[in-house]
């Protein structure tokens, strides 16, 4: 066969031969494919273990780096580690990457001090504001000294002019919110100075409150980091007693050291002069005339305007002790990493640990990555157990204060006093309001409370800040069976002590040893207690009508109250505003808190006679809230209404909370109130009419004329006998129930309230002498043209 004939079959034999091994040739080509694939990929993989080029160092960019977490206005510029250079002799390691969760860890960023915001020296002013809280006196005595002495050298350094006269402060009687949430906004002008001297107590005080408002304020989500940053600066003075506590470990100065600390992270550490400390017992004036002298000096540089200075220790810009703490945490956590680091030193790898650590990495990558934004410290502490305390001890000035006002503290919380009305009845001169309403006689009622300390700190509070404040309950908690005994033998006793007293009726003695009812008002908050409920019960067991009175700041503990013979909530102003100015209550839900209390009222009026009691303070809460109140009792829907003037106690503290004789309404203008308030109760469709009056308590009675008015006439008092047969029977019953006589016609309104069967002595003027007018009842419109007297009178 010739060369072309073979080469024409060629193409027939070709594809004869890939007919009968084309599956090899395929799988061949495959797997030649998937080998030279396999070989590029671990090329590549080979390839990110060389060295890459040097990236810029971040030293060498003049740039701030943002980091998501960073705070706003930072100026300090973050450093980041170097990455690993070309230029390293040894070939760089593979890491094994944690499979943990990945920490973000923040840092808590420094910054310099800076002046004031907007303050300029040649302009502005400086206005001193100098806070003190005491409760023996001692404080006071010692701030009112210093605000003296500092307004002497402020007039004498007539070189400087923007210097303003300080004003003095008592914690007690102010709204911190308009002072430790921001700086007071007076004056764009003005620039504040904060001095803050303060006692150390071992019991729970108005100091508490303000460290705990303090603490929320810096951890309120809603509010700057350093609200108070405005300020020029601050400075704190402690005053402690070195026989009671002789180291700071053991509570010397204790509080005023939170305070200065909690400033500081307000004010963003704009400390002025260090913290100052002083021996009440030692040479406390010399520590604090040592620490007006630095003060001052600061002053001197703030008006020059040199602020201050550049953070030296004590001048502005200084370590906390728990930021010291955060430090030292800090740097143990780098140098343990530091540590388990692997360190950059030449080593041979055996290339199967090295496809392992490639491999691992690889997995890592593709994985998702868990973050976990927890801090974390190296040491954790143990939470110290808590230890309860006493809320009164007989060794505290509180004990000391309440004690000399005539309380007879009992157990450690709780506290009796006889009540004034109750020496007037037991000597024929008249019994309190309650009588001529509800038929309460003085002399068969004890007034007291298992409460001592309150959520407000109202300005018209008779204790004057005497008493403990708190809005939870975290004392030692007294046996209801122990407050029982403790009152009622506390009472009997002052009782016997009136044995003695001129005009003392026998008949009415002998009857006052016997209690029939109680007043769970006195001072505080009786609601507070945890165990009122059983209180309530053994005292009705004892067939002892009960009165309580609350503050509508607890409404878990208004809701789960027993029923009680007369319920009644305190009402002291008509708005949001009015009522944190008056009250100055200690929780920053007051507004829900009360309304809430209103709520439960209005559910519960069906199941106890229930009361509004508001006491009207001029210039308070009178003008213009006439239907801000009618308000109120169309929520809640009271049986009755109290209006009654507020007292004036007359002492220096209550001019302190803004308390004058020039607050006191006369009983004419509560008059007037009460039928402004009744018109508009009226117009809403709410039928309450003014049954009674008690013009020598400067108190009249507004009640629900269906519920309270049978066949045109009122019925306001109480049938206790029936009460207790309802109450010891179960099951349910209505106010309605146990509703008592008529009420008498000279307790009616326009008559009066003074029980003609009593001798009135009143004082029409001071040193006037007394007049004595026996029988009959005088009412209002005659007591207005005889001139009586009616505000002085201090009531229950």
């Amino acid at each position: 066969m010739d060369f072309s004939t073979r080469l024409g079959q060629l193409p027939t034999e070709i594809f004869e031969i890939w007919h009968a091994h084309r599956l090899p040739v395929i799988l061949s080509a495959i797997s030649l494919i998937a080998a030279i694939r396999l070989i590029q990929n671990a090329r590549r993989k080979r390839e990110r273990l060389s060295l890459s080029p040097a990236p810029a160092s971040p030293a060498e960019k003049d740039e701030d780096i943002s980091l998501p977490w960073q705070l706003e206005g930072r100026t300090e510029k973050q450093t980041l580690l170097p990455e690993i250079r070309a230029e390293d002799s040894s070939p760089p390691l593979v890491q094994l990457r944690n499979r943990g969760p990945k920490t973000v860890k923040g840092v808590k960023l420094k910054s310099g001090q800076k002046q004031a915001k907007d303050f300029d020296h040649t302009t502005d002013k400086i206005q001193p504001l100098i806070f003190f809280s005491s409760l023996a006196a001692t404080t006071e005595v010692f701030a009112t000294k210093f605000a003296e002495e500092l307004a002497t050298w402020i007039e004498a350094t007539s070189d400087i002019q923007s210097l303003l006269r300080p004003e003095l402060l008592d914690l007690s009687y102010i709204e911190y919110d308009d002072y430790f949430i921001s700086p007071p906004k007076t004056d764009p002008n003005t620039k504040y100075v904060y001095l803050v001297l303060l006692p150390s107590y071992d019991i729970d005080t108005v100091l508490d409150i303000f460290l705990e408002n303090l603490q929320e304020t810096h951890n309120d989500f809603r509010i700057d980091t350093a609200p108070l940053s405005g300020l020029l600066g601050y400075s704190v003075f402690g005053f402690g007693d070195k026989e009671g506590w002789p180291t700071e470990e053991e509570g010397f100065c204790s509080q005023a050291k939170q305070v200065d600390k909690w400033l500081a992270k307000l004010t963003g550490r704009k400390r002025a002069f260090p913290l100052g400390m002083g021996d009440v017992k030692g040479a406390a004036q010399e520590r604090l005339n040592e620490w007006r002298m630095g003060v001052q000096e600061v002053v001197i540089e703030i008006a020059a305007g040199r602020g201050l200075g550049d953070g030296v220790a004590g001048s502005g810009n200084p370590v906390e002790s728990d930021e010291e703490d955060m430090e030292d945490v800090d740097n143990s956590d780098e140098e343990s990493t530091k540590a388990r680091k692997p360190q950059k030193t030449a080593r041979v790898d055996d290339l199967e640990d090295l496809g392992r650590m490639i491999n691992t990495e690889e997995a890592a990558e593709s994985a998702p990555l868990a973050i976990d934004f927890t801090t974390y410290k190296s040491k954790r502490k143990t939470p110290a157990v808590v230890q309860l305390k006493e809320m009164v001890p007989t060794s505290s000035p509180t004990h000391a204060s309440l004690t000399k006002q005539g309380y007879s503290i009992i157990g450690s919380h709780s506290g009796v006093k006889i009540c004034r009305w109750t020496k007037s009845a037991l000597r024929g001169r008249g019994s309190c309001y309650k009588y001529s309403f509800y038929g309460i006689a003085s002399h068969l009622c004890m007034e007291a409370t298992p409460s001592l300390s309150c959520s407000n700190k109202c300005v018209f509070c008779w204790r004057h800040g005497t008493n403990p404040v708190g809005t939870t309950w975290r004392w030692i908690t007294d046996a209801p069976e122990v407050i029982f005994d403790g009152i009622t033998t506390a009472h009997y006793k002052k009782i016997k002590a009136m044995k003695g007293v001129p005009g003392v009726r026998a008949e009415r003695f002998a009857e006052a040893m016997r209690i029939r009812h109680c007043a769970l008002s006195l001072v505080g908050e009786p609601i507070f207690y945890p165990h009122i409920n059983e209180l309530v019960a053994i005292m009705h067991a004892n067939r002892i009508s009960t009165f309580l009175v609350c503050n509508a700041q607890h409404p878990a503990q208004l809701e789960a109250l027993i029923p009680v013979t007369q319920l009644y909530v305190s009402i002291d102003a008509s708005n949001k505003d009015s009522l944190r100015k008056i009250d100055r209550p200690l929780h920053r839900d007051f507004w829900e808190r009360f309304c809430a209390c209103l709520d439960i009222l209005k559910r519960r009026r069906l199941e106890q006679r229930t009361v509004f009691r508001l006491t009207l303070v001029k210039n308070f809460n009178m003008a213009d809230e006439v239907r801000g109140y009618a308000d109120l009792v169309e929520r809640a829907l009271p049986g009755f209404v109290e209006v009654k003037g507020v007292t004036y106690c007359g002492t220096s503290a209550a001019g302190g909370a803004g308390i004058t004789m020039e607050n006191v309404p006369f009983y004419e203008e509560v008059a007037a109130f009460v039928e402004a308030l009744a018109k508009e109760l009226s117009s809403r469709g709410l039928h309450y009419g003014i049954a009674a009056e008690h013009a020598h308590s400067c108190c009249v009675l507004l009640a629900d004329e269906e519920r309270f008015l049978r066949n045109g006439k009122w019925a306001t008092r109480i049938d206790f006998e029936k009460f207790f047969e309802l109450y010891e029977g179960g099951g349910e019953w209505r106010p309605e129930d146990y509703i008592g006589g008529e009420t008498p016609e000279w307790a009616l309104w326009g008559n009066g309230g003074f029980d003609p069967r009593d001798t009135r002595v009143w004082t029409k003027g001071k040193n006037k002498g007394r007049v004595i007018v026996g029988g009959g009842g005088v009412g209002s419109e005659k007591a207005k043209k005889q001139g009586v007297e009616t505000l002085w009178n201090q009531e229950s």
